[in-house]
């Protein structure tokens, strides 16, 4: 059924301009007086958010969240493309493996869900997946959940990557030196009797991997950073012309260690650092080292996530909180400009991804940006709840998201009449 969205403000070329979206068997289409029509003069649209670091923990985690639910979750954030990672059973290892989450895909998504697949055998880091077969229908290469240590399988899977026109896409964590840790060596960690994790263990193997862009040329992307000095290693690298990229978490952007309670939601991978990291963070993101915005959203059961700081499965989920709290803590403070939110968040991660995501194409989420509400987990979509956001104002409301010209999320009076 087609529909228009009446004097609505839609960002276009970085503002936002009054106009009628209509959409009709699937795509934008000129304005369509005949087609169901909606007041949207108080409601702004956005271009669909692209998030690529999302665990929809399917195949293999369906206690966690499933590709259903997961991209439920994903719509009504307002996301209408994730990218799947691969720490899954069976690991998209070779085609025979990825078909199983393929299938899934086809048979329980909402949104785009383009998968991973792994650099590695089951992500184990002693040989090379079958990279050749999986790459016309995997985004990139990841072993997300796990770095890979040794330098030569690294070169190995640049160079394969590189021939094959692929990016290898690293959670960088070196294992010698997290010496038992499970949040950061800071303050807290010294305060409280908790083992550290310290920050040499993600920006020391980010180190050793731009070494092996140099070397290979292949295309590098690094996961969820959350250290100062990881920062300014992926801008010196930018300086120099390597071809990287990278991307942030907003926990990472609106947290630290110094907030940290004895809960086991704010627990997660790499884990909450210092308040001059954080800082560090908020600047890269600004001045564009930092490209984009994921989410690394982790869902976990409630058991699994209720064992404290120690003992508590690390990750934490954040589809459904991401634009509403960036929204709130960083656009409407003046930190960061509504534009440049939005190249983080769609126009970035669709350039470097290669992802169609245009709002022309049928991709777009709608808001009440004036929406000013609690976050509260029970009102999640996604199976997990587990978030450090609970308790938190949030400002902007999903109405309605479309993916692909499909209505993938809907509330209010658009639930009662699409």
């Amino acid at each position: 059924m087609g529909f228009m969205l009446k004097n609505v403000r839609v960002f276009r070329d970085g503002a936002f301009v009054r106009e009628n979206i209509s959409v009709s068997g699937g795509t934008v289409v000129s304005a369509d007086e005949s087609a169901f029509v909606f007041d949207c003069k108080d409601y702004y649209l956005l271009p669909g958010f692209v998030d690529v670091h999302v665990h929809l923990r399917e195949p293999g985690f369906l206690h966690k969240e499933t590709i259903k639910s997961g991209t439920a979750a994903a719509a009504h954030g307002g996301y209408t493309a994730v990218c799947s990672m691969p720490n899954l059973n069976p690991a998209p290892d070779n085609m025979e493996h990825l078909q199983v989450q393929l299938d899934a895909i086809e048979k329980g998504a909402s949104v785009q869900v383009i998968p991973y697949g792994t650099i590695t055998m089951s992500e184990l880091g002693a040989e090379l997946a079958d990279m050749e077969a999986m790459a016309p229908y995997v985004v990139a290469f990841s072993d997300d959940g796990r770095g890979v240590q040794s330098d030569e399988m690294m070169r190995s899977a640049m160079r394969k990557a590189k021939s094959l026109g692929k990016m290898i896409v690293a959670h960088c964590e070196d294992n010698s030196l997290l010496r038992g840790g499970y949040i950061h060596d800071g303050a807290y960690a010294k305060a409280h009797g908790h083992r550290g994790i310290c920050s040499e263990s993600e920006w020391g193997q980010i180190k050793r991997d731009l070494e092996l862009v140099r070397e290979t040329g292949c295309s590098y992307h690094v996961c969820h950073i959350s250290t100062k000095e990881s920062v300014e290693l992926i801008r010196q690298a930018k300086a120099e012309g390597l071809d990287v990229t990278c991307e942030t978490g907003p926990h990472y952007l609106l947290m630290d260690d110094s907030m940290l309670q004895e809960e086991g939601r704010f627990k997660m991978n790499p884990p909450l650092r210092d308040k001059s990291d954080r800082e560090a963070l908020l600047a890269g993101l600004i001045d564009g080292t930092i490209d984009m915005i994921a989410t690394d959203h982790a869902p976990h059961s409630a058991e699994e996530k209720g064992r404290g700081l120690e003992k508590s499965a690390m990750g934490v989920v954040g589809l459904e909180t991401a634009f509403p709290l960036l929204y709130a803590k960083l656009v409407k403070t003046g930190i960061l400009s509504m534009e440049t939110l939005m190249e983080r968040m769609h126009f970035a991660p669709c350039r470097r991804f290669g992802i169609e995501s245009a709002l022309d194409s049928g991709n777009f989420t709608l808001f009440d940006l004036e929406k000013e509400y609690v976050i509260d987990p029970e009102q999640f979509v996604s199976m997990g709840r587990s978030t450090p956001f609970a308790g938190w104002t949030a400002q902007g409301e999903c109405l309605l998201t479309v993916a692909q010209g499909k209505v993938a999320w809907k509330c209010g009076e658009f639930a009662e009449k699409l």
